[in-house]
């Protein structure tokens, strides 16, 4: 495992959104299974907050990640600032009623996750939420910027990732939601989605655009086949493009559509998500006939890459409609 630095509010990256749809499709999916079988998944409160090795560290935090957000604090025995840290998170973790997960690595029993965050020196707390590693904050924090970061990790869980977090019963036995967690059956098209993906990591963009048509085509509401298809035509089109010669086009043809839309797909790719989105808007304010619909439909097909639920979509979905209306 590999964390990446990267801040909530950062670019948007393709892969992230992937695993954003992949997470949130899951989290549904559990939901809808213990909704099925009955049961409600609750946890008790001392399932809020674990301790986790490099041994369990891939099922207790990566793998819970997609159904909840985790927060990791790195301590140790020696360090006093973590004694003053660690009661307060493992408080807030139970205050937060099952929103968020807390599990403890000690540096000294785990100097390879240590490192492998990047961890300098401890405290030091960071998140994973579907599998992503955010870094939150380093060192000393008062109780209330705490509660004013965990809200924003929160809330990003939900509306990006559709983890809306742990059910949590006073009276559940500790540890029993685990053992009972239903095992996600087999997809229709999984197979076909995998093939997709390793497409798409073996840079077969043509390979990838195809698998996931395949999957359409049998069912033309897959949300993760319509995402990577999305994906992988935008990455073919920017493959091979000039990016300063796209640019300098753009800046001289201010009006032209094809122009616009090709430096929109560089800002996308580059992660200038209100660029793009507005370079387009722009474009369908200076625009008429064929021309103006052919640049709503390249932003219709940005906003599925980055998603419905990002607020960036929303906005500029109103912009838009400024725009035409």
């Amino acid at each position: 495992m590999q964390p990446r630095n990267m801040s909530m509010s950062g670019v948007v990256d393709l892969a992230a959104v992937k695993q954003a749809q992949e997470a949130k499709a899951k989290a549904e999916q559990a939901r809808a299974e213990a909704a099925r079988n009955g049961g409600t998944g609750a946890v008790s409160p001392a399932d809020l907050v674990i301790d986790v090795d490099e041994a369990r560290f891939e099922s207790d935090v990566l793998q819970r990640s997609t159904e909840v957000p985790v927060v990791i604090d790195f301590w140790a025995e020696w360090c006093e600032p973590c004694k003053q840290l660690s009661p307060v998170l493992e408080r807030l973790a139970v205050e937060y009623n099952g929103r968020f997960l807390l599990a403890k690595i000690d540096v000294d029993a785990n100097q390879m996750l240590m490192q492998q965050f990047g961890v300098q020196g401890i405290p030091a707390v960071f998140a994973v939420v579907a599998g992503q590693a955010l870094p939150l904050f380093q060192g000393a924090a008062s109780e209330t910027q705490i509660r004013q970061t965990l809200d924003q990790l929160v809330q990003v869980a939900e509306q990006r990732f559709g983890l809306t977090g742990l059910a949590v019963d006073p009276e559940a036995e500790p540890g029993a939601a685990q053992a009972a967690a239903p095992e996600r059956p087999a997809g229709p098209h999984d197979a076909a989605l995998e093939a997709a993906v390793r497409a798409l990591d073996a840079g077969d963009l043509g390979g990838a655009v195809q698998a996931y048509k395949n999957v359409l085509a049998e069912d033309p509401a897959n949300t993760e086949a319509k995402l990577g298809l999305a994906q992988a035509e935008l990455l073919q089109r920017v493959q091979d493009a000039d990016p300063q010669r796209v640019r300098q086009e753009a800046a001289d043809k201010p009006g032209d559509a094809q122009a616009q839309i090709a430096a929109a797909d560089l800002d996308l790719v580059g992660g200038h998500v209100e660029d793009a989105f507005g370079r387009l808007i722009d474009t369908v304010r200076v625009t008429a006939g064929d021309d103006r619909d052919t640049v709503r439909l390249r932003l219709l097909e940005l906003f599925e890459v980055v998603g419905a639920d990002d607020p960036r979509v929303a906005a500029a979905r109103r912009a838009l409609a400024r725009a035409l209306f």
